[in-house]
């Protein structure tokens, strides 16, 4: 991997992401600066733009968010207007280094890997004439796992692309959404979120995998283990994004240096730094997952409050090495006994990045059915 090339700059060093003075008084969504880019810094049968836009976090506060809208040099030849996927990168980050606008626009490094996991997803997004909207959802505070935050940011994006006049969304465009793993949870946030935030965007249809519920299973499952940077980076980002739960008074000092000194790493960084070490080693008391601290840091951040009212299309493997399949369907019937209309897929292939490739087409074919108008039958499926 190349190094990071001098003319892109981290986001937090470069001008093009700072927030306005006068941001409080634009409207969510609202479109505040552009530019035109090479995705990549390549030459690509594609159209794209870095465009910064208005949201609300989820203490209330303004923010200026970024995302990266693409648009294929091909005519949509579909039925309506060309549609637009809302897609969310797993981010996984702490610091904004690691957002896929930075690593869309060409930014080289360690940090865009998980950018690049989800490429051939996007291309084939790409490649059936969609148009598509990436947004770096954390946030300037990269606020991983903080749900309200994700998905206001995602829904707020989908606004700011709608009225993003190069683009060429319009009224009769179908609106869709997608995410894997932390994409998903951002996805699923955003879907949540819909009705009492952005009632005015309906999707036609909304697909997610290897979703991340049951936050204590899926810390327990990689703790000790070669991925246990998984658990130590959701143990910095909902002590760092504490709501008055307590959890960071229960770090020792230990604790208090891992926050200082990853404050700004991606998932990549932290499983190559923190391979089969113990969460407890950052805690002053033992059994921190089991602590009451964690659990109502956890519990703020799980999905199922309520159902999406979106056709939804979820899959998830069996035997997923990240995160245990148990909480998927504990949310599935939860999104069921709430009235959604869902298929739910529980797959047979075997681990968390294998399924996200094999079960894709079945996602991507779902959001076609959806933007070509056929309906999805009422109810769940689960098979």
């Amino acid at each position: 991997m190349p190094s990071a090339r001098a003319d892109i700059p981290f986001p937090d060093n470069d001008p093009f992401y700072a927030a306005p003075a006068d941001l409080g008084q634009f409207a969510n969504g609202s479109v505040l600066n552009s530019r035109p880019i090479s995705v990549f810094g390549q030459s690509l049968p594609v159209t794209a733009w870095q465009v910064q836009y208005r949201t609300t976090g989820s203490s209330g506060e303004a923010a200026a968010d970024m995302a990266t809208v693409l648009k294929p040099n091909t005519p949509w030849n579909g039925p309506g207007d060309r549609p637009l996927l809302a897609f969310q990168v797993a981010e996984d980050s702490l610091g904004t280094r690691c957002a896929p606008s930075f690593a869309l626009r060409g930014g080289r490094g360690f940090s865009i890997i998980t950018t690049l996991l989800d490429v051939p997803f996007l291309a084939q997004a790409l490649w059936r004439g969609w148009a598509v909207v990436v947004s770096d959802y954390q946030g300037p505070q990269s606020r991983f796992f903080d749900g309200v935050n994700s998905g206001r940011a995602v829904l707020d994006s989908v606004r700011a692309a709608k009225s993003f006049a190069p683009l060429g969304i319009t009224a009769n465009s179908a609106l869709g959404a997608w995410g894997y793993s932390g994409g998903a949870f951002a996805t699923l946030w955003a879907m949540q979120l819909r009705s009492s935030y952005a009632p005015e965007l309906r999707f036609a249809g909304v697909t997610s995998g290897g979703v991340p519920v049951d936050i204590p299973s899926m810390m327990r499952g990689v703790d000790g283990g070669f991925q246990a940077g998984l658990a130590v980076l959701i143990l910095i980002a909902l002590a760092r994004n504490d709501f008055g739960t307590g959890l960071a008074k229960t770090l020792n000092d230990n604790g208090r240096t891992l926050l200082a000194r990853e404050a700004g790493s991606c998932a990549g960084d932290l499983v190559v730094h923190h391979a089969m070490r113990h969460l407890d080693e950052y805690s002053t008391a033992p059994n921190l997952i089991g602590s009451q601290a964690f659990k109502a840091a956890a519990s703020r951040q799980e999905l199922g409050a309520q159902a999406p009212d979106t056709p939804l299309y979820l899959y998830h493997s069996n035997a997923d090495d990240v995160i245990p399949v148990g909480g998927f369907s504990a949310l599935v019937d939860r999104y069921c006994s709430l009235g959604a209309n869902l298929t739910a897929i529980h797959s047979q292939i075997p681990g968390h990045n294998p399924a996200a490739v094999v079960e894709s087409l079945g996602a991507l074919n779902f959001l076609s059915d959806r933007f070509a108008g056929k309906p999805m039958p009422s109810g769940c499926s689960v098979r």
